[in-house]
């Protein structure tokens, strides 16, 4: 499975951004998709995940309320909207696929794919 990741750029503090992860390559609707975030001397951190039909969600708790990631599998794409956005959301984002449990979405390594990120800066 390809991975790639869209739709980051530069936003005021406060403002909305829309990413998406588009696949393509296999079976599209069998994994787990989520999106991990990782900003330049920090630490990789999950972001949001959703399972397979798109029943269940999952969330870090620095983006609960303000980030919704949905899945549209005739599309073989998943989004996250983000809300509210704030300094503190500027990082590289990039979306992974995989077969992980609920418990385990925010485990980076044992997704199979990963794609290419793309920059979100949000200024203050």
């Amino acid at each position: 499975v390809q991975l790639q990741a869209s739709g980051g750029g530069l936003v005021q503090a406060g403002g909305s951004l829309r990413l998406s992860c588009a696949a393509s390559g296999g079976s599209f609707s069998s994994y787990v998709i989520s999106w991990f975030r990782q900003a330049p001397g920090k630490e990789r951190e999950f972001v949001a995940g959703v399972s397979r039909n798109g029943a269940s969600l999952r969330y870090a708790d620095s983006v609960k309320g303000r980030f919704f990631i949905s899945r549209d599998n005739s599309k073989n794409t998943v989004f996250l909207q983000m809300n509210g956005m704030k300094p503190e959301d500027t990082a590289g984002y990039y979306c992974a696929a995989g077969r992980p449990a609920l418990s385990a979405y925010d485990q980076a390594d044992i997704y199979y794919y990963r794609g290419q990120g793309t920059q979100v800066t949000v200024s203050s």
